[in-house]
């Protein structure tokens, strides 16, 4: 059989990335990502693996968001022994990510059981906090353009993306032939991280389309988040950010920090409730290399980040306590989709009552309950139970980590050549199509929108 890629994942939804490249006696998978959002999409992470895990050689990370390594777990109870290569801060960061989305299932499913509302008897994590840590066991680092020997024959270096502390394009070398794999792609001119990185050349390309049809709102200096706190404090009200806890949480600190330092806001109590966050803000201040030149002073400190009133939430009973507080506050929990963590409590809380706003600052997919708020949905279901919504639901994606339209056709157009197939994935229909045809018209290269567990021979000789 020729060389061939498979989609296993992040085809037509921004869930579940994992791209499998057979060269018949060599398989690397690259990203082992979590579907996320819609039930059908998370029951994929329930089924077999469409091939043996034992089968499969590496698996390569390109960065440490949950859709791209959360599966990482299960794949390895399932009978996956080799090493997964990743940068350093990657592996840093699924030290937190790993265990904490373990301990979330895990307690998920107690709370099923307790109260009944799982059609499984009894309800099981899909991977324990057991599993986590085996994973973490067979992360293997290795820094940015340093070629390294995956597996025989196929070589992988890993370029800053942009996107997130330690995320990456693969670029995966077989002979003289390259096959650039995108992960997700980061922004132009955005405070904390540094801008993607170019690249010239490759033979195949997969790119993401997260925000391929749109534009991102443009840089207000802050104006809009400043007047969705001035408004909140004004009706002594709460708002709570659902933030994807390594990330996210160090740019909406920075702003928060930044509005305060200029007085364009009250200065509240800010409420940092994720203990994975908080460790998050230590990797970044040990890792200043790698952040955007502007921070780095002040990174090394930690003074890029915390606000006047700042505090940090650590036992499950301080969170309790806080959740169960009226004071006026900014509270940022995770998860960033509101999905599952400790924001559910929150949301439980505050959607009920008019003087609260809950502000998302990234991108909702189809199915989770951020998507739905987002959408005006008038209620929602939180373990269990359905939660009517009276605060005000705010969005902005000025603060997302994807490059938007515009970004990803600013560093396409850095390659010196088209590659001979440009594959779009991690999107869905609308940006994947909207990107496509862009991508064709503009500049004439060759795209493909692969869809949900198809393969593609690859012409590798």
């Amino acid at each position: 059989m020729p060389p061939s890629l498979t989609f296993l994942g992040a085809a037509g939804t921004v869930t579940g990335s994992k791209h499998l490249l057979d060269l018949g006696d060599r398989r690397i998978l690259i990203d082992c990502g979590l579907f996320q959002g819609l039930k059908e999409l998370r029951n994929r992470n329930w089924g077999a693996f469409p091939i043996d895990p034992a089968r499969i050689d590496a698996v390569v990370l390109t960065h440490a968001h949950l859709d791209h390594c959360g599966y990482l777990p299960r794949f390895i109870a399932q009978g996956f022994r080799g090493r997964v290569f990743c940068t350093p801060a990657t592996r840093e960061l699924c030290t937190l990510v790993l265990p904490d989305s373990a301990r979330i299932q895990e307690e998920d499913a107690r709370q099923a059981n307790r109260r009944h509302y799982s059609k499984h008897t009894p309800a099981l994590p899909l991977y324990t906090e057991i599993d986590a840590a085996r994973a973490l066991t067979q992360l293997q680092p290795v820094g940015y353009d340093r070629p390294v020997p995956v597996a025989p024959g196929i070589e992988v270096d890993f370029i800053n993306a942009g996107h997130l502390l330690g995320s990456a394009y693969a670029r995966v070398r077989i002979g003289s032939k390259t096959i650039l794999f995108g992960g997700d792609l980061g922004r132009y001119g955005r405070p904390v991280l540094p801008d993607p990185t170019p690249v010239t050349d490759a033979d195949i390309l997969l790119v993401e389309s997260t925000y391929g049809d749109r534009v991102h709102e443009r840089d207000d200096d802050g104006e809009r988040l400043a007047r969705i706190v001035t408004d909140v404090a004004a009706r002594d009200g709460r708002l709570i950010i659902p933030s994807f806890a390594i990330g996210r949480v160090e740019e909406v600190l920075y702003w928060l920090k930044r509005l305060e330092d200029q007085h364009r806001i009250p200065v509240l109590p800010v409420y940092i409730d994720s203990p994975m966050a908080v460790a998050a803000l230590q990797f970044y201040t040990e890792r200043v290399s790698e952040l955007d030149e502007d921070v780095r002073p002040a990174a090394r400190a930690i003074k890029a980040f915390y606000t006047a009133r700042m505090v940090t939430v650590a036992s499950v009973q301080e969170s309790k306590d806080l959740t169960a507080s009226r004071t006026s506050a900014i509270v940022i929990a995770s998860s960033g989709m509101a999905t599952g963590g400790r924001v559910l409590h929150h949301l439980a809380a505050a959607l009920p009552d008019p003087r609260n706003t809950v502000l998302f600052v990234g991108y909702q997919a189809a199915g989770t309950r951020g998507r739905l708020l987002c959408d005006g949905a008038k209620q929602v279901k939180v373990h269990g139970q359905f939660v009517p919504v009276a605060a005000r639901i705010e969005r902005l994606d000025s603060m997302s980590a994807h490059a938007d339209a515009g970004e990803i056709m600013r560093w396409l157009s850095g390659f010196s050549g088209p590659p001979s197939m440009t594959y779009l994935v991690h999107g869905e229909p609308a940006p994947l199509q909207a990107l496509a045809t862009r991508i064709s018209t503009e500049k004439q290269w060759p795209v493909h929108v692969p869809k949900y567990l198809e393969r593609v021979d690859l012409k590798l000789g």
